[in-house]
């Protein structure tokens, strides 16, 4: 009999078996008990879990406890340690591990993301600092501006790399390695193992240990999955339906779009349910709300975009919902791993229209398995529909030129999320007269659907048709009149 694994058999330091103590740990999960070693060897290290496994803890506690081991003259603005991640709301996450676990030594850290003032991180950087967790985008910011020195960092961490890349941050990933120095501890992390993230680690990781606590790109088998089959039109009723009926106290539910979400959270507070969407189009403070409301239970029902969900963890949440099915069918297992966390059992339901059958085949494929059908019982669908809102208009500012040099941002005013939407058709609830018209060379080499299956979410998005925000009427020129 397997003799079982505590945190005191990892050799991490008594430091840090204290703070563990503290937070109530003492086993340490599949993904914490062999990475945490392999990590306290200094070498590279490619890492697979799935979300709620456990890796945050899984790279913090051996990396403080690496830094403590070599204590050295700190210089301001100049970290020892970056951690990379796609989200605010994930790097939030990171840097709270980092204090929590790290509370009884001396290591100082930061936080850096977009969508906030870039002031109070100026002033930051002038201090001495161990470890920094950021996005891409704002970190790029400070290296343009000077206030950010990497020539000193011992340990690069690459946390949710799989999402990084589905949002599109290789190239600024690649531009953050260029100045980084070439001695280093790397370490990539990911929810899943694509093609891509083996390419990624095969120049980035040299000789670098193995870590997969579950196969390949693979639902939790603790969270009980079915699927409503319901036309669109229905879903919000159908959502509504489905939170009095069962009575869900805690419920995440993801769109799609930051239009669906704010339509969804109306509808279902216009029925007496209190609910929030978050997005990035929200303000990082509203967004911060939402997400310690819905964490604390005071808020029972959270609508969120993929995106602005990463980085949520709630050790015990009952219930997920996919209001749409994302087009990606690897999203699906980051989704569904919102519960399920932990060694706690959860329930996933997807709600699916006829349309979305496709989608529903490809995440069955690649999990592997069939998801039940089931219906909803006491559900009569409505026979009056409410009028389809309209979107309200994006500032004209925010257009960018298609094909125009640029990189990513973090901050608000152009959210990574923009580039993460569903498709949809250009003509879909819009003026015909308003569409926007193509140049010729645009035209005359389409991207084929057998190629947009190989793109990227991000590349898929910047392939498809842009709707103007304005467009002039069409001129007629002579008297075809007359």
């Amino acid at each position: 009999m397997t003799q079982e694994i505590k945190f005191t058999d990892l050799g991490l330091s008594q430091p840090l078996l204290q703070a563990i103590n503290d937070v109530g740990y003492t086993i340490p999960t599949p993904v914490q008990a062999q990475a945490i070693p392999l990590v306290l060897q200094g070498g590279d290290l490619l890492a697979g879990a799935q979300t709620g496994t456990g890796k945050t803890a899984g790279f913090t506690l051996p990396i403080l406890h690496l830094l403590s081991a070599k204590p050295i003259e700190l210089k301001p603005g100049r970290p020892r340690c970056l951690i990379l991640v796609p989200t605010r709301e994930l790097a939030a996450q990171v840097e709270e591990s980092v204090k929590t676990y790290g509370k009884y030594l001396k290591h100082t850290s930061m936080v850096m993301f977009g969508g906030v003032g870039i002031g109070p991180q100026h002033a930051r950087l002038k201090k001495p600092l161990d470890i920094l967790v950021a996005t891409p985008g704002r970190l790029l910011d400070h290296l343009g501006q000077r206030t950010l020195d990497l020539s000193g960092v011992e340990i690069l961490v690459l946390d949710e790399a799989d999402r990084m890349l589905d949002m599109g941050f290789i190239r600024d990933i690649k531009k953050i390695l260029v100045v980084l120095p070439k001695q280093r501890q790397n370490l990539l992390f990911s929810a899943t193992f694509s093609d891509e993230i083996k390419e990624l680690a095969e120049g980035l990781l040299h000789n670098p240990g193995f870590v997969s606590v579950a196969r390949r790109n693979t639902a939790s088998e603790l969270v009980e999955q079915s699927v409503h089959l319901v036309q669109q039109s229905h879903k919000r009723d159908l959502m509504s339906h489905l939170i009095k009926h069962n009575d869900w106290k805690q419920v995440l539910i993801f769109t799609r779009t930051k239009h669906g979400a704010n339509r969804l959270a109306e509808k279902l507070v216009k029925d007496g349910i209190p609910a929030a969407a978050i997005h990035g189009n929200k303000s990082q403070s509203a967004r911060t709300k939402a997400l310690a409301e819905f964490k604390n239970g005071t808020l029972p029902v959270l609508v969120a975009t993929d995106i602005a969900a990463r980085g949520l963890d709630i050790d015990q949440l009952p219930q997920v919902v996919n209001f749409e099915l994302p087009n990606v069918p690897e999203d699906y297992v980051h989704r569904i791993g919102r519960t399920g966390r932990a060694g706690s059992s959860g329930a996933a339901v997807s709600l699916v229209d006829p349309e979305e059958l496709k989608l529903l085949k490809d995440i069955e494929r690649l999990i592997k398995r069939e998801i039940p059908k089931v219906t909803a019982e006491g559900f009569v669908p409505p026979t009056r529909l409410e009028p389809e809102a309209p979107r309200p208009p994006r500032p004209q500012q925010q257009r960018r030129p298609q094909g125009a040099p640029g990189r990513t941002s973090n901050g608000p005013s152009r959210s990574s999320e923009n580039r993460n939407q569903a498709p949809r058709s250009p003509h879909a609830g819009r003026d015909p007269s308003r569409q926007q018209r193509q140049p010729s060379a645009l035209l005359s080499k389409p991207v084929s659907e057998q190629s947009q299956k190989n793109l990227s979410e991000a590349a898929r998005h910047q392939a498809m048709a842009q709707t103007p925000i304005f467009a002039p009427a069409p001129i007629h020129r002579g008297n075809r009149n007359k």
